[in-house]
């Protein structure tokens, strides 16, 4: 991570350092969520509106693992624990997380959460966190609506891309390559797809640009300059 005072000699040294203990290493601007969790937050908030919206989340985590990631996001909100960075004295049911969360479904450690666990951490759909799900929708008047595969996959992935775009922007990442190297290495994003900017090139911008108006996401203003240059996001940097 580069600070307001970081010296070019200490971030060769750093680098260095991360290629002599077999590591990968990549540079990154500082600001909350760096590269990649800033990244992983925009999915998680759109699988997360997905469920609330009607779509099943063992039917989101299927899309996402189908396209080659090696976890969905509500097996990994499992797997990190439901009640990280929730306080129960301030927990008013507020949230889906909250209403698992006081029902004491807060993922593989209570062997319940999104799924149900056994003594071995084997998943399996629950029927209790489905009723938790269609009650609280219930409770604020959702009515809720099928989704294709199709639509789960490109609500959650192009606002990975759109943050991508943005990063790159800011200067919080050098180049779009290095973006993907994060996701390849740091979150096991299917390296025969080359990580989200180059899923982004490979669509092409149009389509990503196209995608996130559908759904009501205002594209980043760098996806729109480059799509209108005739420009790929890996042109940058």
């Amino acid at each position: 991570m580069r600070g307001a005072k970081t010296s070019d000699s200490v971030l060769a040294t750093a680098m260095k350092l991360a290629k002599g203990i077999g590591k990968v290493g990549v540079l990154a601007g500082n600001g909350p969520g760096f590269i990649g969790n800033r990244m992983l937050l925009q999915r998680q908030d759109a699988a997360n509106q997905l469920v609330l919206e009607g779509a099943s989340p063992y039917d989101v985590d299927k899309v996402l693992t189908d396209f080659g990631l090696p976890m969905g996001p509500f097996a990994m909100a499992d797997l990190a624990g439901l009640d990280l960075g929730w306080d129960a004295a301030t927990s008013h049911g507020e949230t889906l997380r909250d209403v698992f969360c006081e029902a004491g479904r807060r993922g593989q450690k209570t062997k319940a959460g999104f799924y149900d666990y056994d003594d071995n951490r084997k998943a399996s759909p629950s029927p209790a966190a489905e009723t938790l799900i269609r009650d609280f929708r219930a409770g604020r008047g959702i009515s809720p609506k099928a989704f294709g595969e199709d639509e789960i996959r490109a609500r959650c992935l192009l606002p990975m891309i759109n943050e991508g775009a943005k990063i790159l922007a800011e200067g919080k990442a050098s180049r779009a390559s290095d973006i993907d190297i994060v996701w390849l290495y740091g979150y096991g994003w299917p390296a025969y797809r080359g990580g989200p900017m180059f899923y982004a090139d490979s669509i092409g911008l149009a389509a990503v640009i196209a995608g996130l108006k559908r759904y009501g996401i205002a594209p980043a203003p760098l996806l729109e300059d480059l799509a209108a240059a005739g420009k790929r996001i890996s042109d940058q940097g």
